[in-house]
């Protein structure tokens, strides 16, 4: 009895926040309809001017609208149209004297909730408004539940329901409570920064600071100061001794991002912080002890790197004590609308938005999406569409340029097809995957689905196709 008595009050607070709006150039039939509507439990009004509807819409009056199909300052369809693009998420039912399929099915196709037969059967009204209010009811139970979700899905500022995510996570807290070194490897913009500020905060030395440098923006000298420190005189503009990070972090978390962009001189000097812990002030002779945690973070593969002669082995093996490798956007596709609710979250009290949500076609554009700039260009899109954004639902014109439009197919695809066998097909597939993963057939592997084994015997069968995959 109770869960039917909850059931009830959640209907009764639907009908109350469900209000329709009633467009027809007869008065009377606006009034009429408006007050059957009131007598079935939903807030109603109605106008005769399409224009004065579309400005009620605007101003997020009405959920629901109710217009006549023939009407002599706009027709039903233009009206549709319009009002789908003053708010996405409003629900339109045209009504038409012209009992007829095609016509329904047309409005259908352009937006419309529903179509119906002029004069308005009450019990199919009160059906179709019964239904919204469910709808609306349900969407909001929903939106309850994520919010709760999402506390528990929160990790130190990252989210992720995802297995890859939540392998990242269950990592992170192994290694935060030893004092060792880390690598966190991933491409451009998945938060390996959030992770290192995440194994910091649940570490022993939490309470003591953490110091961030991305070693990508600073040239060789200034590089070198900022790490180590200098006196003063040391080089032109000098004017006073100043500590570097590791002085400014002793006791705590030096954060390197980008460490494969370092010289070799560089790299030379940071591993002798790593071997004897301690560091030299640029200028000084004298040397000072430090203990400091180093978490490290690169986009590119340093085993690679060390090949090529362009990083240190021995600096490679020092800071690769353990690896922690996060997963790109295009891997974790499922935790896309929980990002999206976190970062709507974020930017609705950072622009003083109330933005709901996002339409479906844009939930469908965000997942077809290939996000080369990962969780970063995700926030970016985010953050630009609910500044832009005048409606409760972020829509696709929302949205950068070139999100709007759909990809691009391949260039005579149509023309030039042809069959193939299922050969051909998965030589193709493991060398577009093989590239994604640069070579990696371990990583290749795992998102193929199949073992080490089994991409090695395909590798082989197909070897002058794919030659120049390298085991990870």
């Amino acid at each position: 009895m109770s869960t039917l008595l909850t059931k009830a009050v959640a209907m009764g607070a639907a009908r109350d926040s469900l209000t329709a709006c009633i467009v027809d150039s007869d008065r009377s039939v606006v009034d009429s309809l408006s007050q059957t509507i009131e007598n079935m439990g939903y807030h109603a009004f109605g106008t005769t001017d399409p224009q004065e509807a579309l400005d009620q819409i605007r101003a997020a009056r009405c959920r629901v609208v109710i217009c006549d199909m023939k009407m002599p300052s706009m027709e039903g369809m233009v009206f549709l149209a319009e009002a789908l693009k003053v708010d996405p998420g409003v629900h339109i039912i045209l009504a038409t004297s012209c009992n007829s399929i095609e016509i329904a099915i047309e409005a259908i196709k352009h937006g419309a909730y529903d179509c119906v037969s002029k004069p308005l059967q009450n019990a199919r009204l009160k059906r179709t408004l019964d239904e919204l209010a469910a709808m609306y009811d349900q969407r909001r139970r929903i939106r309850n539940l994520e919010e709760e979700l999402l506390k528990d899905l929160e990790f130190h500022g990252i989210v992720g329901k995802s297995p890859a995510m939540l392998e990242v996570f269950d990592q992170a807290r192994k290694v935060a409570r030893h004092y060792s070194n880390v690598l966190l490897i991933g491409p451009t913009g998945v938060g390996k920064e959030l992770v290192a500020h995440a194994i910091h905060q649940q570490s022993p030395v939490s309470h003591h600071r953490l110091a961030v440098c991305n070693c990508s923006a600073l040239v060789d000298t200034l590089l070198e100061s900022q790490l180590f420190g200098h006196i003063r005189g040391a080089f032109t503009g000098a004017t006073d001794t100043r500590p570097g990070l590791f002085e400014y972090a002793n006791g705590g978390t030096v954060f390197l991002d980008e460490v494969a962009e370092m010289s070799m001189p560089m790299q030379s000097k940071l591993l002798r912080v790593i071997q004897n812990r301690e560091i030299q002030r640029v200028g000084s002779p004298e040397t000072r002890k430090v203990e400091v945690r180093l978490i490290a973070a690169t986009n590119r593969d340093l085993r690679a790197e060390v090949l090529a002669g362009r990083f240190r082995e021995d600096l490679f093996y020092r800071l690769n004590s353990i690896q922690i490798r996060v997963p790109s956007l295009t891997e974790r596709l499922e935790d896309i609308p929980l990002l999206v609710q976190f970062l709507l979250k974020k930017y609705n009290h950072a622009y003083g938005k109330m933005i709901k949500g996002l339409t479906r076609r844009t939930q469908t554009v965000l997942l077809q999406h290939n996000w080369p700039g990962n969780v970063r260009e995700l926030e970016n899109v985010i953050s630009s569409a609910c500044i832009t954004t005048m409606n409760d639902f972020i829509d696709v014109c929302d949205l950068p340029e070139h999100m709007q439009r759909p990809a691009a197919h391949t260039a005579g695809a149509g023309e030039n097809w042809r069959p193939v066998t299922l050969d051909d097909v998965r030589r193709v597939h493991i060398e577009r995957v093989l590239q994604m993963c640069e070579g990696n057939r371990v990583r290749a592997s795992k998102i193929l689905g199949i073992g080490r084994t089994s991409l090695y015997r395909y590798l082989k069968h197909d070897a002058p196709q794919t030659a120049g995959a390298t085991a990870a």
